[in-house]
């Protein structure tokens, strides 16, 4: 029953003595609270609590070059320049033709040269020319009115020898040869004619145009590409008995 000490509530007879060190009730022990040691400190620590500052932003700064390492031969570091950059427009090449003035009668014909040279009377484009002259009711041995004109102007040298100008000469000699001798029709045969003269393109071939201070002018294919394709003869000869009266009623 693990009774470690029992006392009877009355005296018994014929009992040993009871030992009073066991009636006394031993008081309870009191636990001390223990404090903890105390953290050793560096010399010169406050102990008061460090007071937090608020977090800073790096400042982040771009190296600049310095004098010394230039000398050593270390690039500096270039600024990039960020306006931008308007590309300028390509210069465009002088063109480059060969024209022929003739007159027939009182119309005045400016002609391509297909070789570059001036027409020799057994060439195939020259006896082309001949015989539209002559279903035109013109003489077929026209006048040439003087030397070709050939562009660009110089080979070398800084004149501006671009399509404007090569338009405003071609329209200036025009002007110049129309003063002397009055014009009742102005043929332009080629391209190069028709776009330097009569400011057009081939899609204007076998029509009229009216060019200021030229007056009516005809455009007509080349006699070249009238050769290499002879299916356009049709439509230059349905364009020319349109124009036929014009011409003839100046002779008369």
């Amino acid at each position: 029953m693990q009774v470690v000490n029992w006392l009877p509530r009355t005296e018994l007879p014929f009992a040993a003595p009871s030992r009073p060190e066991l009636l006394e009730i031993p008081e309870p022990e009191l636990e001390v609270p223990v404090a903890p040691a105390p953290q050793a400190q560096a010399p010169g620590q406050s102990a008061a609590r460090p007071v937090e500052r608020p977090v800073e932003r790096p400042k982040i700064e771009v190296p600049r070059p310095s004098l010394a390492s230039t000398r050593n031969g270390a690039k500096p570091v270039e600024e990039v320049d960020e306006t931008p950059v308007v590309a300028k427009p390509a210069p465009v090449p002088p063109p480059r033709f060969a024209l022929q003035l003739l007159r027939a009668g009182r119309c005045l014909l400016l002609v391509e040269l297909p070789t570059g040279e001036a027409f020799q009377s057994r060439d195939p484009a020259y006896l082309l020319l001949k015989d539209m002259l002559r279903a035109a009711g013109l003489p077929d041995a026209p006048q040439i009115v003087g030397e070709p004109v050939r562009w660009p102007w110089l080979n070398r040298g800084t004149l501006d020898q671009g399509p404007e100008a090569a338009r405003d000469f071609v329209q200036g000699f025009l002007s110049v040869q129309m003063e002397a001798a009055p014009c009742a029709c102005l043929w332009l045969i080629g391209l190069p004619a028709v776009k330097f003269a009569g400011e057009a393109d081939a899609e204007a071939f076998n029509s009229q145009l009216q060019i200021e201070g030229l007056g009516l002018a005809w455009a007509i294919p080349g006699l070249e590409l009238l050769m290499e394709e002879p299916q356009r003869k049709a439509a230059v000869w349905q364009a020319m008995r349109r124009l036929m009266a014009r011409w003839k009623q100046s002779d008369e």
